[in-house]
């Protein structure tokens, strides 16, 4: 299975992904592809809807972290106490935007194996858990920016798009 990045204006990246039920050799092969995609990339998190899997999963790999694998995870709680950093998307290669995210997340989800596990996370791993459970969602960075700004990073990301 060669797996690529959906960009924007796929229709999966704006649906709400479905739980995953079966937990079997084929969500691990997936999930070590992801990695792999994700680091060829130069990203930090793939969601399973980037490439074009309506399914609820995610993988991260933060500098200063672990790699960590997130199947039907639930966000539980966060921090009122908010920060604003610049995210870019592998959905949206070559643009970013300063987004407002909670500083911190408290998340239940399972492992490969179906195990559960709960996780509490600040900073740079906090966003990546945000910024890609909202890709299960439907939801992706963008819509989280004032209307306008919005509009000029997506102008942008098109024209780029049209260069190419």
């Amino acid at each position: 299975m060669d797996l690529d990045v959906v960009t924007l204006g796929n229709e999966v990246l704006r649906e709400k992904a479905k739980a995953v039920e079966t937990f079997d050799q084929a969500l691990e092969e997936t999930v070590r592809q992801m990695f792999v995609l994700m680091r060829e990339k130069k990203g930090v998190g793939l969601a399973a809807p980037q490439i074009g899997i309506s399914r609820r999963f995610f993988v991260t790999e933060a500098v200063d972290d672990k790699p960590r694998v997130f199947i039907n995870p639930e966000i539980i709680e966060t921090s009122q106490e908010t920060v604003n950093g610049e995210e870019g998307c592998l959905s949206l290669p070559g643009v970013w935007a300063n987004v407002v995210r909670p500083y911190s997340v408290k998340v239940q989800a399972q492992d490969t194996s179906g195990k559960i596990f709960h996780l509490n996370a600040e900073g740079w791993l906090a966003r990546i858990i945000l910024h890609e459970n909202d890709h299960l969602n439907g939801l992706l960075f963008v819509d989280r920016l004032p209307q306008n700004i919005k509009n000029k990073v997506i102008s942008k990301y098109e024209k780029m798009s049209q260069n190419k």
